[in-house]
């Protein structure tokens, strides 16, 4: 018995070690942006595309390959997402221009498409034990936002020693450890060979997401083309509708939207999108606002950052532990509502009191670590055992789609507002309206560049303000939605619904 609980906590930390490189390299990239612009050469919109192609590529995929684990095992999709995850980590650390390196990020979303799913799935059959699943769910969770404020450090660590590809190469070790050890501890078996997986259902998810996403970058710009706007948002809507009549159509579909009935589960993915896009969010322009307007080193604005995982920790892993006694209504919608307390915060102080705004970060984690972590066990808890692919592939789209659309929204949405209400000095040439970087390149050429600077550093902040309300906006409807979807889950309450049987 001592030795089959060893084997299982052995199992998570193996698993939680393949979320953590997953989640690391979602945000990885977002101090090293500016260093990756000046080496590479890349332009605004390669930029952004450098940090979406991962999330894009991943959240296309995910529901398929959720399924596809269910049918082949969720040992070996696990073991050979950890595989393709270390070649393209080799490719993205030697890519000699902004294309190749674009690419080789949308291989490594390949890889963790595979792996992601595989994780909480192979938890969920791991972990026979309710409140054992809660913990070890906890602990995952947690880990995703570990992995999220890690990323900027550890980009930070390197780039002070290494040129930029150090960044990916941190991976390669990782992953020949974690493929030795889950050859040892993970359970073999679990393959459903009867269970169809449908390709084309893949694809369509990818180009609605695709299609979404080049919406919503060209409608955020300061000089919008409704053309493309809107062909992207035919391709989005023409791509969603053909994948959601198809799963209608298959005996087994990649998404059976029968899931979504149980309101706990519903609100679970809700919960997770909401909490990733403010910790996506948060993450991306603060470390670019510390860096551009401040003057921090890309480890400084790292840590700066970290704090949202320092507040998230504790309250990832009590609310697990806790999660039945206290039931998920306090826990998700509470912890919505104490992060949107804590964004607030750094709206208010992040151009006036360093100590506050760190109080904010460290609020806002609080409260996302807790409804996160949670989320996942209401997700997990109210499917049943054979849905354990499809249900872990949900919440993995939840995570990305929230974090994709937190780059593309407030990233595109930063450079719009910057663009539109920087005051550029007479005779100054117009590409330093085009991003604070840009403003920034200008005015070291100059002679007199401060009174550039100033001014593109008060837009910069300007935007970065509205950027920040946003996100306290998003999370206030993510408290009022899983609070109305929640309401018959409070303390003492069932963790599982209808769907789990």
């Amino acid at each position: 018995m001592a030795e089959s609980a060893r084997r299982r906590w052995l199992l998570l930390a193996v698993v939680s070690a393949g979320l953590l490189l997953i989640t690391l390299d979602n945000s990885i990239l977002y101090a090293a942006l500016p260093t990756l612009v000046e080496e590479l050469g890349a332009s605004s919109a390669q930029s952004l595309w450098i940090i979406n192609a991962y999330p894009v590529v991943m959240a296309g995929l995910l529901l398929g390959s959720g399924t596809l684990g269910d049918r082949v095992g969720h040992r070996r999709m696990f073991l050979t997402g950890l595989a393709v995850f270390g070649v393209a980590s080799l490719a993205a650390a030697l890519s000699p221009t902004p294309e190749a390196l674009i690419a080789a990020r949308a291989f490594l979303a390949v890889g963790a498409a595979a792996m992601m799913p595989a994780t909480l799935a192979l938890i969920r059959v791991t972990f026979a034990d309710e409140r054992e699943r809660n913990v070890a769910i906890a602990v995952w969770g947690s880990l995703a936002i570990v992995g999220s404020a890690l990323g900027p450090i550890v980009s930070g660590l390197l780039l002070q020693s290494f040129w930029w590809g150090s960044v990916f190469l941190v991976n390669v070790p990782v992953v020949v450890v974690a493929l030795v050890a889950t050859l040892v501890l993970a359970p073999g078996g679990g393959a459903d060979p009867g269970k169809h997986w449908d390709l084309v259902s893949s694809l369509l998810a990818l180009v609605a997401l695709v299609g979404l996403v080049f919406a919503i970058k060209e409608t955020a710009k300061a000089t919008p083309s409704p053309v493309a706007a809107g062909v992207a948002l035919v391709a989005a809507a023409a791509g969603g509708w053909a994948f959601a009549r198809r799963q209608r159509r298959l005996p087994d579909p990649l998404l059976d939207f029968a899931i979504f009935r149980n309101p706990a589960f519903l609100a679970g993915v809700l919960a997770a999108g909401f909490s990733m896009f403010a910790v996506a969010g948060l993450q991306l322009i603060t470390t670019q606002r510390f860096q551009l307007v401040e003057g921090f080193t890309p480890l400084r604005a790292g840590v700066l950052v970290a704090a949202v995982a320092l507040g998230a920790l504790p309250t990832a892993v009590a609310g697990g532990a806790t999660l039945h006694r206290i039931g998920l209504l306090p826990i998700v919608a509470g912890g919505l509502a104490l992060s949107t307390v804590g964004t607030v915060l750094v709206l208010l102080h992040f151009d006036s009191s360093m100590p506050l705004l760190v109080t904010g970060l460290l609020v806002a984690g609080a409260g996302l670590g807790a409804a996160m972590s949670v989320a996942s066990s209401a997700i997990m808890g109210n499917v049943p055992v054979r849905r354990a692919g499809m249900a872990s592939s949900v919440e993995e789209v939840s995570y990305e789609f929230g974090s994709l659309v937190a780059v593309a929204l407030l990233g595109s949405l930063l450079s719009a507002v910057y663009s539109a209400t920087v005051r550029l000095p007479p005779g100054t040439p117009e590409e330093a309206r085009d991003s604070l970087d840009a403003a920034l390149a200008v005015a070291g050429e100059s002679a007199d560049g401060g009174a550039l600077v100033a001014a593109a550093s008060k837009a910069f902040d300007g935007a970065y303000g509205a950027v920040v309300l946003v996100v306290a906006g998003v999370l206030a409807v993510g408290t009022v939605a899983t609070g109305v979807l929640l309401r018959r889950h409070g303390p003492g309450s069932a963790l599982s619904g209808p769907a789990s049987h």
